[in-house]
């Protein structure tokens, strides 16, 4: 069956951009909304159920993380996108932006504490992982991009990053981010990001693949 693209726009390389979903830019009142989806996007992710085995309090504690850094950290910077329903969510940090200051990351710690009890050095040691190496090139930072899995394989996580993707095109600017599972990563190259690195977030966790996008 072909592919009905009358609702379509297309990137320079061809690849098909579905416009039928209302992007906008996230309130920050919607942020318990946009952490639900989150944290049910990446429930099954390698990462998350590496950082987070118990699987029975996975989706709780995660939507308080995600929740806390949505409030926190990434709304803040005004380039977090959703859709009407918040079905799906996309986290994105501006040049300069990505790295918090230790005064900072301080304030974070006693909620962080608060919801990953024991699994915190876990996380930190991933975060650690993460930012170590981080480009240095001023470049959109793609933190986070998850669909609510009653909405998936519908092109949402792609129309999602469409708006600061074709920002970095019109302004010369690249973009990065870190994949956590092959299927984020394929999706991520159909955009016109490439792997530069394989890392490991920790002992036993699952490989992670860093990945920089040139402007088109």
């Amino acid at each position: 069956m072909e592919e009905n693209t009358a609702d379509m726009s297309f990137q320079a390389d061809g690849a098909a951009i579905p416009d039928r979903y209302d992007v906008r830019k996230a309130h920050p009142a919607r942020a318990p909304d946009l952490a639900g989806t989150l944290a049910r996007a990446f429930f099954d992710d390698p990462l998350f159920t590496w950082l987070l085995p118990d699987a029975s309090r996975r989706l709780a504690i995660a939507r308080r993380g995600f929740d806390l850094y949505l409030k926190e950290v990434w709304l803040r910077h005004e380039e977090t996108y959703t859709v009407g329903d918040s079905a799906g969510v996309c986290v994105w940090e501006p040049p300069g932006t990505w790295k918090l200051a230790v005064r900072e990351q301080i304030a974070l710690l006693p909620a962080m504490l608060r919801i990953f009890g024991r699994n915190l050095p876990r996380l930190l040691g991933t975060l650690n992982a993460v930012e170590k190496d981080h480009p240095a090139e001023p470049h959109h930072y793609l933190a986070f991009v998850g669909v609510d899995p009653e909405s998936q394989g519908r092109g949402m996580g792609s129309i999602l990053m469409h708006p600061v993707l074709q920002h970095c095109d019109a302004e010369g600017l690249p973009a990065y981010l870190e994949a956590s599972a092959p299927r984020n990563r394929a999706l991520y190259e159909r955009h016109g990001f490439e792997v530069t690195e394989e890392i490991r977030p920790g002992r036993g966790g699952p490989p992670m693949w860093r990945m920089w996008r040139d402007p088109r």
